[in-house]
């Protein structure tokens, strides 16, 4: 099998390298500077080294020189970042046979490997139907996922992150950064839920940033930041991969529906077992139709799983849910017809004041109402 080594003090980096080199159907090594990289090449052999420019101990530079000098003639496909293309003309002294920036694409990769590898077929990596990216974006952990979080922003300016944190939701946590490296290291460490990429940052491809960050990151939602003086920015955002725009300045309507869009799937309707617990509902009159729409769709949903797991009943806590009497009534008897067609028997939980309130509608009055979880499964 083709081999190919990467040699980059960044294990952000080299886990993106990796993952598409792999894709391609090659074996990979890595390496986190030069003098690793040439005890790697002293122990077996490669067909290519994909080589970054900077790195402590031993650079790029570096370690290509030493190669050649002890005859080594592995080609050589240089990583390096839009600061540092000076030192490509040295490099190239030095025998590579190209070199590509930071951030890049897949399939400016895979060209310039075979470019530098003409005698090995570079096919393009086998592309996951629209159903199998969607559902790894919304199950699948992140690469080396650490500590979780909740908000990612990408933006060379500060007062971006500062202005954005004064309108999310307090509960939310907030991460910022000013560069495209720094933010593929903090997603090598972290998990975030929501990425948001300023389609303007200086020595930066964001749409190539915001590819890498995707690898990393499955489960996020990717949203491209876009001054609202652009030109059809939606749409441009739509063909370079994004899965969402938002225009500055930050309008507070535009930041609640994304924020409502992004968390709800996951804070909306939360589910143990067999029990189904609503979360709180947001302030405003139009996002409150939206939370009893999508809460409706997603109990659904959720009502086959548990019938599928073969549990008999189904607990629905009311504790977070609005009492309102225009619509709570409709979507609790919602709620059990759809149950009795799973042939689920549904069991409410909630405060003495949602059971006075379904106790004056005669579709929700027998329906069986405790105190607590645990006194609706001793039931």
């Amino acid at each position: 099998m083709t081999r190919i080594l990467a040699v980059d003090d960044s294990r952000a980096i080299r886990s993106i390298v990796a993952k598409q080199v792999s894709d391609l159907g090659f074996d990979v090594d890595e390496a986190e500077d030069g003098e690793q990289g040439l005890a790697r090449l002293a122990e077996r052999q490669f067909d290519l080294v994909l080589l970054d420019v900077t790195m402590p101990v031993l650079d790029g530079p570096g370690m290509l020189r030493r190669m050649r000098q002890r005859g080594d003639h592995t080609p050589v496909l240089m990583l390096t970042s839009e600061s540092k293309r000076a030192i490509i003309a040295e490099c190239m002294k030095l025998g590579i046979d190209d070199y590509i920036l930071k951030p890049f694409k897949p399939e400016e990769l895979r060209v310039k490997m075979g470019k530098a590898m003409p005698g090995v077929v570079v096919s393009a990596a086998p592309a996951a139907s629209a159903t199998a990216a969607q559902s790894s974006r919304a199950d699948a952990p992140a690469v080396g996922a650490g500590k979780a979080g909740d908000v990612l922003v990408v933006d060379d300016m500060d007062n971006v992150a500062r202005k954005l944190r004064a309108l999310v939701p307090a509960h939310l946590g907030l991460d910022a950064c000013t560069t495209g490296q720094a933010a593929l290291t903090m997603c090598r460490e972290r998990h975030f839920r929501l990425i948001l990429i300023d389609t303007d940052i200086p020595e930066t491809n964001s749409a190539a940033l915001m590819s890498q960050l995707r690898l990393l990151q499955p489960g996020a939602m990717l949203t491209a930041l876009s001054l609202r003086s652009v030109h059809d920015a939606e749409r441009i955002a739509r063909v370079e991969g994004y899965d969402g725009l938002i225009q500055k300045p930050f309008q507070q309507a535009e930041i609640d529906d994304l924020f409502l869009k992004v968390f709800d799937s996951q804070d909306l309707l939360r589910i143990q077992d067999n029990v189904l617990r609503p979360g709180a509902c947001p302030p405003r009159a139009d996002q409150a139709e939206r939370y009893f729409r999508r809460l409706h769709h997603m109990v659904g949903q959720a009502l086959e799983r548990i019938a599928a797991a073969c549990f008999d009943c189904v607990v629905f806590d009311l504790s977070e849910l609005p009492l309102r009497p225009d619509v709570t009534p409709h979507l609790v008897t919602e709620i059990d017809r759809l149950a009795q067609e799973q042939g689920l028997r549904l069991l409410l939980v909630g405060p003495p004041d949602a059971r006075e309130l379904l106790q004056q509608f005669r579709d929700t009055a027998a329906v069986p109402f405790y105190g607590s979880v645990a006194d609706a499964r001793s039931a």
